[in-house]
């Protein structure tokens, strides 16, 4: 199933069941809260299925964050090699295990939202990702095990602003957390619908210009490898998200920053595209 929440000319949040280029309003049947059913979606598959709620074409409505209020939105570094060595040559060890960071939660918007470059930063770049969202609170799961706890995915863009990366602050968190830095969606991708999450194909574009095309299979530590790491240290709530890492194509090495008109539009196989305008600070 590919679950979104959405809403119309200006009218409240709805949920809804996405098939082709059509949405079915499920929020008569389920609510409105895609993360509060994350934990039974098994059990409501059949309910969701069946449902007959008003349904509309993508393009009259609006596609809005898929998780509602999650509690992390975490993201790790350097997790494809081509563009662990990209970050090496900008000044930034490898690191020796995986390496976590933070982005607020008040970072996340749709896949259609502008993104804001703010005034203070010149140095604005796109980061295309695999998001795994957890379908279930867990500890200590094992890498074996770790599938059993997601609900899905989405895309993500981590966008981060360079020039605050361990240069006006010492870790990774206020570079990461900009107010509209973090799109996800279009939609979340129920995992039974994705035969191997490690072998979808992420694509980044800038104005039409292709700068990230990558393989997940590329990835240092794999997502189950990331989950059972994680776990280890705290308990995973449904609706957490992780971000998985991006590969290389980034614009820091080349110096080649977002600039306000630019429009990014990032895909991965099989679970849609957000598409992006970069915007000046009001």
């Amino acid at each position: 199933m590919k679950l979104a929440r959405f809403h119309v000319a200006g009218g409240p949040v709805r949920l809804g069941r996405v098939d082709g280029g059509q949405i079915t309003d499920i929020s008569e049947d389920v609510g409105t809260s895609l993360r509060a059913i994350l934990p039974d979606l098994t059990t409501l598959k059949e309910r969701i299925s069946q449902s007959r709620g008003q349904t509309y074409q993508l393009a009259d409505i609006v596609l809005d964050a898929p998780i509602d209020e999650p509690q992390k939105f975490l993201g790790i570094g350097m997790n494809y090699r081509e563009h662990a060595e990209e970050a090496r040559q900008a000044g930034i060890p490898i690191p020796t295990s995986q390496m976590w960071f933070n982005k607020q939660v008040s970072c996340i918007v749709g896949p259609h939202d502008d993104v804001v470059k703010p005034e203070i930063s010149d140095e604005l770049d796109y980061e295309i990702e695999l998001g795994v969202v957890i379908g279930r609170r867990c500890k200590h799961v094992s890498a074996e095990d770790a599938r059993s706890v997601i609900a899905g995915y989405l895309v993500a863009n981590d966008v981060s602003v360079r020039d605050w990366l361990q240069k006006r602050s010492p870790t990774f968190t206020l570079g990461k957390s900009f107010d509209t830095h973090g799109p996800l969606g279009p939609w979340l991708t129920t995992d039974d619908e994705i035969s191997d999450p490690l072998a979808l194909r992420m694509t980044l574009s800038v104005n039409g210009e292709v700068r990230q095309d990558w393989p997940t299979s590329d990835m240092i530590y794999d997502i189950y490898e990331q989950i059972a790491y994680l776990s280890q240290v705290f308990t995973l709530m449904p609706g957490d998200i992780l971000a998985t890492g991006t590969p290389s194509g980034i614009g820091a090495p080349t110096k080649n920053f977002l600039r306000v008109g630019d429009v990014v539009r990032a895909e991965i196989q099989g679970l849609g595209v957000l598409e992006n305008r970069i915007v000046e600070e009001a």
